[in-house]
């Protein structure tokens, strides 16, 4: 697995779909080449499509990133960590999938939503410099 890539969530995808500046700078920094998604990641922009030219586009637009699969070894830390997380932070399931991607592969993560993930202490979080 190439170490320069970094793990962007739903919401980086989302904005930079949106054209929101400050997240397309950050992606520019990262570089294209390195952007990885997970598969929850995938399947969430997907499921986001209002139509099929929407779907198309958006096939069109992310297939260009990396999609890094649920391992077996993902399954079972994300299992832990809803164990660990569901009670005392609300961990919710698409969250801890990708949270347990991040550290199967051993990658940071970009998420817009620091909240949703700080208090995993395996993670590392991807900050722009």
């Amino acid at each position: 697995m190439e170490k320069d890539l970094i793990i962007c969530d739903t919401n980086v995808i989302i904005n930079w779909l949106k054209s929101e500046p400050a997240t397309i700078s950050s992606l520019h920094q990262i570089g294209s080449e390195n952007i990885a998604l997970t598969s929850i990641s995938f399947m969430e922009i997907l499921q986001g499509a209002r139509n099929k030219n929407e779907l198309y586009y958006l096939l069109k637009t992310i297939k260009r990133f990396k999609v890094l699969r649920f391992t077996e070894a993902a399954s079972m830390k994300s299992a832990i960590l809803i164990e660990k997380f569901v009670l005392s932070h609300g961990l919710q399931i698409a969250d801890a999938i990708i949270a347990a991607i991040a550290i199967d592969y051993g990658l940071p993560l970009f998420t817009l939503n620091i909240k949703d993930f700080r208090f995993i202490d395996e993670i590392v979080l991807w900050k722009n410099n």
